[in-house]
């Protein structure tokens, strides 16, 4: 049964993902892109969309929503949620990218970030087909280490929304550079909104992140235990660089490829230290 909800939230997530790039592909705004142009702003959700566009966004959306619903409910299964918490390597991910597309989907009805589903819903789709191979773990019935993962499993969550962000904005930037801003770039906000939505999802990601790493110090006497040292360090060190990122975006103005190279070298970090850890004790290890 499981299986075959996966298959269907994998649809529906691909019809996502299809029927948004046929609407990103074909949208114009106003004839001529507005990529570089600078606006202080926040744009409407469907600011400068045509009624058709407007539709397909919503039919896009509509399907992301049903398959956002499947998906919790096969994590809540997988899991063993609520009597208890088990969390082996597949069905972490496959929780992360839930309250990933959870995320995506608030944004969009915000502002207009739907062209970040062009990663989030494919990689969830990928998450929900992966995490059937899950076994093991051992579960978790401590309330406080619940919070604590749930906290960090959002802050990853949003982290890589930014980190998505952060590759579109660099891409964004090439093309502004080479003069070629046409086709698919016509659908993205203009460059500064672009890089003003990064730092508001690393800043938001980065409180996320002190959030649970206090949270561990507090309630996880396990923290530096030698099979989680390593993930601990690591989770440290991602927070040190989204921190001395912030901090030179408030003190020095810091943006454009040194804010790209930054947001990926911490979310590289997290990656190595969550799922990395886990790979190696659940996969290598066997424990």
């Amino acid at each position: 049964m499981s299986l075959v909800l996966s298959l269907i939230a994998t649809a529906f997530y691909s019809i996502s993902s299809a029927l948004l790039w046929h609407t990103l592909k074909n949208r114009k705004a106003g004839g001529e892109t507005n990529l570089g142009v600078s606006t202080s702003e926040p744009l409407a959700a469907t600011q400068t969309l045509p009624y058709l566009t407007v539709q397909h966004r919503n039919l896009t959306l509509l399907c992301a929503t049903v398959a956002l619903i499947i998906h919790g409910w096969l994590v809540i299964h997988q899991t063993g949620l609520p009597n208890s918490l088990n969390l082996p390597l597949f069905t972490s991910v496959s929780a992360t990218t839930l309250t990933l597309v959870f995320i995506h989907i608030g944004l969009c009805l915000r502002q207009p970030a739907d062209y970040l589903g062009l990663a989030v819903y494919p990689i969830a789709a990928i998450s929900l087909l992966i995490h059937h191979v899950s076994s093991g773990g051992t579960p978790i019935v401590s309330r406080a280490v619940e919070v604590h993962i749930f906290l960090s499993l959002v802050s990853y969550a949003m982290l890589t929304l930014a980190a998505s962000q952060a590759i579109l904005t660099s891409v964004q930037r090439h093309f502004l550079a080479k003069h070629k801003p046409g086709g698919f770039m016509r659908a993205l906000p203009p460059l500064d909104t672009s890089e003003r939505l990064l730092f508001t999802l690393l800043t938001y990601g980065f409180v996320l992140l002190s959030t649970a790493l206090l949270s561990g110090f507090i309630y996880l006497d396990s923290m530096f235990d030698q099979r989680l040292v390593h993930k601990t360090l690591l989770s440290c060190v991602g927070w040190g660089i989204f921190g001395v990122l912030l901090f030179g975006r408030w003190r020095f103005g810091w943006r454009g490829r040194k804010a790209v190279q930054w947001t990926l070298a911490g979310f590289g970090v997290l990656i190595l230290a969550y799922f990395g850890s886990k790979a190696v004790i659940e996969v290598m290890l066997g424990s």
